[in-house]
């Protein structure tokens, strides 16, 4: 008869499920005058967010370390279309005003249309200078046909997700303290894989929560501005291109050699392609037309 797993690994295993679903669980609310439970020791209701902003480059991210509540965490994006006289010269000078901010360019995309020069960029800098490299930017334009500037406030996410991460990671002590617990007592390897399986659901936890907060922490080191720049119509030349009638009629002389070419092909497969089908069709035809005419013939032939 199989033996039983020991009563003990089983409690200490619910135990580990139990702390690490309180773990996954969205961090509760703090009222006024009412304590809540919480694996882990309790912290401040308010988190610290300092900034360290290190410049590798064009730019680095910022690292945020949690204490006591200094700033709030806040993603920054901006959107500026502008009316400025040359294109290819103010997309360079925004490309030269993020650079020297400590900022880069995301996406820089430049087209034609209806004969003018468009460009869209996507350029991020330091949040601290977000106000400073609107008015730079800003500062570009003839003049500024539409602007808006929005914040995200994802401090109380990333508290959340601080809270989650202590107790994911107690856990995972926890998981390893069992598992060298049934290796030495018990040595079976369905416990020992029971534990470690645990384990590693507790580890991606870690990781998906890492990974969120460093997201996080790199999209409010650094705002978005979005610019779309177009050309003023004044600035537009009266002739783009001189008349040319060289040009011309080198395109008229191609067009005529083209359409040659079309008949001549054309043809090509009228001779080869379409009077051999014609002539396989036909043949059955008129088979069959003088195959009448002789039946025809010879019935006269008789009645006479």
């Amino acid at each position: 008869m199989r033996r039983s797993r020991p009563l003990w690994l089983g409690i200490m295993i619910v135990m580990a499920l139990a702390l690490a679903m309180t773990a996954c669980a969205p961090a509760p609310k703090r009222e006024a005058g009412v304590s809540l439970p919480q694996a882990v020791p309790p912290v401040a209701a308010t988190v610290v967010v300092e900034k360290a902003v290190v410049q590798e480059g064009a730019a680095d991210v910022s690292a945020y370390q949690v204490g006591s509540l200094t700033e709030r965490m806040i993603i920054r994006t901006g959107n500026l279309t502008l009316v400025v006289k040359d294109t290819a010269q103010a997309m360079n000078q925004v490309r030269d005003l993020a650079e020297s901010m400590g900022g880069y360019v995301v996406e820089s995309n430049a087209y034609r249309d209806q004969g003018l020069l468009r460009g869209r960029m996507t350029v991020r800098v330091p949040a601290e200078k977000f106000d400073q490299a609107m008015d730079g930017i800003r500062a570009v334009a003839v003049r500024v046909e539409s602007e808006s500037s929005s914040g995200q406030d994802v401090t109380e996410e990333y508290s959340d997700l601080s809270a989650q991460l202590r107790n994911l990671e107690a856990t995972e002590t926890e998981l390893r303290e069992l598992l060298a617990t049934v290796r030495e007592r018990t040595g079976k390897a369905e416990d020992i894989l029971a534990v470690y399986r645990e384990l590693t659901t507790i580890r991606g936890e870690i990781e998906r929560v890492k990974g969120r907060m460093q997201y996080l922490e790199r999209m409010t080191a650094l705002a978005t501005i979005n610019v779309e720049l177009i050309p003023d119509e004044l600035q537009k030349p009266v002739v783009e291109e001189p008349w040319n009638p060289q040009v011309t009629l080198k395109e008229a002389l191609r067009a005529l050699v083209n359409a040659g070419r079309f008949l001549v092909d054309a043809l090509i497969w009228l001779v080869v392609v379409v009077l051999p089908i014609l002539i396989i069709i036909a043949l059955p035809v008129v088979a069959l037309v003088l195959i009448i005419r002789a039946i025809g013939r010879r019935r006269r032939k008789s009645a006479e």
